[in-house]
């Protein structure tokens, strides 16, 4: 069984360490604790995965996040992968620091790179594991704080969130986003 596992981000070095691009941050640590390199391809960076007979195809979009939909949907249709083996991983303000939830459908909470999926997919209907980013930002700084760096703090603590990700990421490919989220859910 094929899985396409998308972390959204910015391409480019002055995006690398923000917290917008915590996608890319997750793919690439469990990229790297699994031995596996991403390479260039058609609208992303890809890496292939297997895992208990799985393979996850993990993916980097970059089109820049406001047009994630693009490299998602011809993933989706190269890779011939079932929307129901899609998860996309991302950032969230409403979350505190660190904090996880999985869903299997929703809105797309003002995200941009979700909002763009949804509109390109025709379908709200995909798994989601968003990562809490926290707020700490006064009004009108939004843009600001999730295209800003992570505090020394944050730094500290992403190690071991991005290795409990890539464990919930494992765990939807072999059990399920039902279990999964009962599971993983405000870890």
């Amino acid at each position: 069984m094929k899985y396409l596992i998308v972390g959204l981000g910015n391409p480019g070095d002055q995006y690398k360490n923000t917290r917008h691009n915590i996608g890319f941050t997750i793919l690439d640590a469990l990229a790297n604790a699994s031995n596996i390199c991403f390479e260039p391809d058609r609208l992303a960076d890809k890496a292939v995965l297997k895992f208990k007979g799985r393979t996850l195809i993990l993916i980097k979009p970059n089109t820049f996040m406001n047009l994630s939909g693009k490299a998602v949907n011809y993933w989706i249709q190269k890779e011939k992968i079932d929307p129901n083996n899609l998860l996309v991983i991302t950032d969230d303000i409403a979350l505190p620091f660190g904090k996880i939830r999985i869903k299997a459908k929703g809105s797309d909470g003002g995200h941009n790179g979700l909002k763009d999926i949804q509109l390109v997919l025709n379908s709200s209907k995909y798994g989601r594991l968003r990562f809490g980013v926290g707020s700490e930002f006064n009004p009108g700084n939004q843009v600001n704080y999730v295209l800003g760096e992570w505090s020394e703090e944050e730094q500290k603590n992403l190690k071991e969130r991005a290795e409990t990700i890539g464990n919930a990421i494992k765990s939807f490919a072999t059990i399920g986003l039902d279990r999964t989220m009962n599971e993983f859910n405000n870890k």
